[in-house]
């Protein structure tokens, strides 16, 4: 590997893991959530021009934050505002150093986050569902317009359309970069959740890179739903929400293999699960289920893990229970990818050949959708199609996504055509 191969893979692994916090940072020196972002990826070239002769910092996030205020502070210059400036620079300075900016942590209105801002922000009203989405997964998970188009189901001209008149937006209306009032955040609680179960979501199964699995990122969701549960400590959802990211965090031990590739839930050691993540995420569920309103969109996805992470082995698992609780689901969000998922259920409490069917009918909608051709796959493998079952898995790793997916789906077509 070259020295420019390999600054360019740190800087590229450097911006999903600390996009967020410097973006964030950025964004709280400057006031401007369009400037921040610029001058975030300004940093990012300045990186992979000088990293290749330098060497790659030891704390490559830090750099790259101090890059993007040098360059603010550039910018301040140009515009001879850097004197209204210097009480924010003295600020984060004191926080660099060390300096606790929470001044009483008891206070659940006095939440000193500047990721958790940076989502709000994000998720201001004044823009539509669709570009807050495609704004925070660009900030605060750190993925590519590429990534954000195949999560999101969306062209990448169309992200980027939306990314940009998002930013625009924002600044024009001159969103102030704060945790909004007790008022404000009902407006905006349903987008951050939203946000925040993709963040988990590319934590848990990311959608481009080497690595099947990003526990720092799906950690860095489960904190700021907590500290969502602390500014809106009635509201439901948000305890939903934690309980099913808590009972997915449970089998983060078991879920790639000695060699880094994925292994499928039949085939986990449940005796590694994290219990104590399935207690926390159980408690945070009965807290979900007591609420006037019965359960939510997050509330039913975390019920069907909870079947999961609490059935003694995968034959065990209560699979007439899970196809109830989709159908509920699809009644309340439908979607082709809960149709799918549904489908897998079906496929093991009745049989697959039945499933089948239901796979089948979603292909013009998930044509380009590595999940679904993956569990066409196993169906048609089920069913004793071994050449149809070698197509779709060689089809399945073909599509963008993740390195080590891709790998494993060959490996799956590779076993099946020796076997036939």
């Amino acid at each position: 590997m070259t020295a420019d191969e390999a600054s360019r893979g740190a800087v590229e692994a450097v911006w999903r893991s600390e996009s967020r916090r410097i973006v964030a940072g950025l964004t709280r020196i400057t006031g401007d959530f369009g400037w921040a972002e610029d001058l975030a990826q300004e940093a990012l070239v300045e990186a992979l021009a000088s990293w290749p002769a330098s060497g790659i910092p030891d704390n490559p996030g830090a750099w790259l934050l101090a890059v993007g205020r040098r360059r603010a502070v550039d910018g301040w210059r140009r515009r001879e505002r850097l004197a209204q400036r210097e009480g924010l620079l003295a600020h984060d300075a004191r926080i660099a150093e060390g300096a606790n900016p929470v001044e009483d942590a008891a206070d659940p209105d006095d939440i000193d986050d500047d990721v958790l801002r940076l989502v709000f922000v994000a998720c201001h009203p004044l823009l539509p569902p669709q570009a807050r989405l495609a704004l925070t997964l660009r900030t605060v998970a750190g993925l590519t317009t590429e990534q954000i188009a195949r999560v999101l189901l969306m062209t990448v001209p169309t992200v980027q359309q939306r990314i940009v008149r998002a930013k625009r937006a924002l600044a024009e209306a001159g969103v102030p970069f704060e945790v909004p009032d007790r008022t404000e955040r009902p407006a905006r609680l349903a987008s951050v959740l939203h946000v925040v179960y993709l963040l988990f979501t590319e934590g848990y199964s990311p959608a481009a890179g080497d690595h099947p699995i990003r526990p720092e990122v799906a950690r860095e969701a489960v904190r700021l739903a907590r500290v969502l549960a602390a500014l809106a400590p009635g509201d439901t959802e948000v305890r939903a929400l934690i309980a099913l990211m808590e009972f997915q965090s449970s089998r983060f031990a078991t879920r790639t293999d000695a060699g880094g590739l994925p292994v499928l839930l039949a085939d986990q050691n449940r005796s590694r699960w994290d219990r104590s993540a399935i207690v926390r995420g159980r408690a945070a569920l009965d807290h979900a289920r007591r609420g006037e309103s019965g359960l939510g969109y997050y509330g039913l996805q975390a019920a069907i893990a909870e079947v999961h992470s609490t059935a003694p082995t995968f034959a065990d698992t209560d699979w007439a229970l899970i196809v109830r609780l989709y159908d509920a689901l699809l009644r309340l969000a439908p979607s082709p990818v809960v149709r799918l998922n549904r489908a897998v259920a079906v496929s093991m409490a009745d049989t697959p050949e039945s499933a089948l069917p239901l796979v089948d009918e979603l292909d013009g909608e998930l044509a380009g959708f590595r999940p679904y051709h993956a569990v066409r796959a196993e169906l048609l493998e089920r069913v004793g199609r071994t050449a149809d079952a070698v197509a779709a898995f060689e089809r399945a790793a073909s599509l963008p996504g993740n390195a080590a997916e891709a790998i494993a789906l060959r490996r799956r077509a590779a076993l099946l055509r020796d076997e036939s």
